[in-house]
């Protein structure tokens, strides 16, 4: 398999790290996860735009983003690993320095993009499971999508190697957060409700995008702090990463919803399978 690192494209047996760089001392390391769809990079603006927020946050500098140069990164990697489409993980660490933890901004930072194939597998419903596991509050402000991954990966071992189900997060206040590698959605009498940043879950891309496009259609929705009995008393649930799309929940804790029979999901699904080759920000919509 072939990467991208710091200007270089490279064998994965070739690539070399330094073991002082904050990435791995001290976790100081971002990721952007996407997907291309016909070789496009769906939302790649979106990423970006919070990577480099993310970025300004843990004091790491970049240089400034060109959709064009990473649009031909994407399309290098693909070629050299013999992919149509892949899955892609656009990495910044730090970047080396003594060990110690540093308060000056860290000014040479290291880039690494892996790309793998996609899943053969087309997962069209999954079934939720409340993990007892409680989300971890962020370290800052809100959660970056960073190297600080313990909390879902102590998640993961509760719920164990099950591809069709989805692990949903609590807060420790018993409100709901998250999934396990998702964000949250549900939908009650025609109005569209998904936990808010204090619930401590990420700004994911997709969830941008599926909120900015529903209040585009005129629909209501609700960001807030809800308990677990509003989602499970839903009409239907939905669950959104940025490489599976929209993924409708059919089972929860035991409680049956329609999956993808599911007016909301059809709606959602509908528009992504029509967008995902040709957008490249949200503020398209």
């Amino acid at each position: 398999m072939y990467l991208f690192i710091n200007g270089s494209f490279m064998k994965q047996e070739d690539v070399v790290l330094s073991p002082f760089d904050h990435g791995f001392l001290y976790g100081l390391g971002l990721f952007e996860t996407f997907r291309t769809y016909n070789g496009h990079p769906f939302l790649l603006d979106d990423h970006f735009h919070r990577l480099y927020e993310s970025a300004n946050t843990l004091n790491i500098s970049m240089t400034t983003y060109n959709r064009h140069q990473v649009k031909e990164i994407v399309d290098e990697l693909l070629r050299l690993n013999d992919l149509q489409d892949g899955y892609f993980r656009w990495n910044v660490s730090a970047g080396e320095r003594e060990i110690g933890l540093s308060t000056k901004p860290y000014e040479q930072s290291n880039t690494i993009v892996y790309v793998k194939p996609l899943s053969l597998g087309i997962i069209n419903h999954k079934k939720g499971q409340t993990l007892t596991l409680r989300r971890n509050s962020p370290e800052g402000d809100f959660r970056l999508k960073s190297h600080h991954y313990l909390n879902n990966i102590l998640g993961k071992r509760e719920l164990g190697e099950k591809s069709n189900v989805e692990g949903i997060f609590l807060t420790e206040d018993e409100v709901l957060s998250e999934g396990l590698v998702s964000n949250l959605f549900w939908v009650k009498d025609g109005q569209l409700f998904t936990p808010d940043m204090s619930c401590g879950c990420l700004n994911g891309i997709t969830r941008q995008y599926l909120i900015a496009l529903a209040e585009k259609e005129g629909f209501v929705v609700k960001q807030g702090r809800f308990p677990l009995h509003k989602a499970l008393d839903a009409d239907e649930v939905l669950v959104t990463n940025s490489v599976q799309g929209v993924i409708p929940l059919s089972e929860w804790d035991g409680v049956n919803f329609p999956g993808n029979k599911g007016v909301w999901f059809k709606w959602a699904y509908n528009y992504l399978k029509h967008q995902s080759a040709t957008l490249w920000t949200k503020q398209e919509l």
